[in-house]
């Protein structure tokens, strides 16, 4: 699934937006993503075009090892790609920690 891209954001966006596919096939586990990010289901589309939104999806898949991996081999991405896109769209430390 993961391409080789010039643009490494692009391809973390894309398998963030893979994982969140991934999470709405599986209603226990987005029930549990809904409830974890505190938005409803409604706002699940406006709230995927916010900055930062993509990395949360990919933290919330990083929080559970089971839902990482099970993620990892249905798309056939290797999990140390899935944690570099997270750490991507997160964007620098010293942007995370900014007040």
């Amino acid at each position: 699934m993961a391409k080789s891209r010039s643009d490494p954001r692009e391809g973390a966006e894309e398998i963030a937006i893979a994982a969140l596919s991934y999470l709405a096939g599986q209603p226990e586990q987005l029930g549990r993503f809904l409830a974890v990010s505190g938005i409803g289901p409604q706002q699940l589309r406006a709230a995927a075009a916010e900055p930062g939104f993509l990395a949360g999806v990919l933290e919330h898949l990083g929080s559970d090892e089971a839902l990482l991996r099970a993620f990892a081999d249905e798309s056939h991405i290797d999990p140390v790609e899935i944690v570099r896109a997270r750490i991507i769209l997160s964007g620098p430390a010293w942007e995370r920690e900014a007040p």
